[in-house]
């Protein structure tokens, strides 16, 4: 696992009115995944490439693990971060293991010490090795490119993985299903992960942690419950839905409309449960109340009436206005 630190990061290009990077300073823990999230020319891909040092900043670091991306070599620092984008970039000329076998090979490692460790990517994406090791790219669907580009920016084993718009151009249900895998292969593998999307439903069904950008500054970062529960101005408000009954339901916790018990509850819920779940829960089993659980401890209870006075009871409108101050493919995958 990685930690990256941006730190006063700005990024001004010649000629441009403003920073395409402005002042923006955050850190993406070890082992999460970490949601670059905002509008068209908001600074999120400039943002991401300036940790594999395709662009450098104009002033500010980037820290992995301590050291500043721009005191390591930038071929070796490429090296060993995984990129993973839209256009997948596969070499079409090299079948789907010699493409997921590249950065190894740049490494040193013979076709014959990575075999194994291809064979079980190719397992890991989702695409069994005896059917599609020797395709090419032009053979592949879409989803199928990205589960070969995913495998092989996993190939190195880097403890830092990059994804810009990675299933943005997958029609909806390829696009969930790529969101599945990643989830699934993240359980397993624990990378510390940034990745940059437009979709506000796909950073909060993929993210531990959201950085929201607008104009090249960061105008909040969070989880999605504390998004939804706290923007920190109307932008936010806006861009997560916070005034979305539907996304409340899905993703602010019960604990939002935890109550004191009435008396003994048949029926139990986890405290990290959404606000949904409690819903339904209660509308299935048909009680009228569910008791709040906690590390084993039992919290309190939730019922109909309480998740609606809890909705009813939120104020986004109330939320501050104002900025938030808080707390190409080949070369990158080559090192080149």
């Amino acid at each position: 696992m990685a930690k990256i630190e941006f730190v006063d990061v700005s990024k001004s290009y010649p000629g441009a009115a403003k920073p395409a990077v402005d002042h923006v300073s955050f850190t993406v823990r070890e082992g999460g995944i970490c949601m670059l999230l905002g509008t068209s020319g908001s600074g999120k891909t400039t943002l991401l490439r300036m940790v594999n040092r395709l662009i450098d900043p104009t002033s500010g670091s980037i820290l992995i693990d301590g050291t500043a991306t721009t005191a390591q070599d930038p071929i070796a620092l490429r090296r060993s971060i995984g990129y993973v984008i839209q256009q997948v970039g596969l070499f079409p000329h090299l079948t789907v293991e010699e493409n997921v076998r590249v950065v190894p090979s740049i490494l040193g490692e013979s076709a014959a010490e990575s075999t194994d460790r291809v064979d079980e990517l190719l397992v890991l994406v989702g695409l069994p090795p005896q059917e599609f090791r020797k395709r090419y790219p032009r053979q592949l669907s879409g989803g199928q490119q990205q589960r070969v580009g995913l495998a092989r920016a996993l190939a190195a084993d880097p403890a830092l993985l990059l994804m810009d718009e990675p299933f943005g151009a997958l029609d909806a249900i390829t696009r969930t299903r790529m969101q599945d895998e990643l989830l699934h292969i993240q359980r397993d593998m624990h990378k510390t992960i940034l990745f940059v999307t437009h979709d506000v439903e796909e950073a909060f069904r993929l993210g531990d942690q959201i950085v929201i950008l607008t104009d090249g500054k960061l105008m909040q970062e969070g989880t999605p419950i504390e998004l939804l529960a706290s923007p920190a101005n109307d932008f936010v408000a806006q861009l997560v839905g916070a005034d979305n009954v539907v996304r409340q339901f899905e993703y602010l916790p019960v604990m939002m409309a935890l109550e004191p018990a009435t008396g003994p509850a048949r029926e139990r819920i986890s405290a990290e449960a959404p606000l949904l779940d409690g819903l339904l829960q209660l509308i299935q089993t048909g009680q009228t109340a569910l008791a709040v659980e906690e590390r084993g401890e039992m919290r309190g209870q939730v019922t109909l009436a309480s998740i609606s006075r809890a909705l009813r009871e939120r104020k986004p409108d109330a939320a501050a206005t104002g900025d938030a101050q808080p707390s190409d493919a080949a070369s990158a995958v080559a090192g080149a």
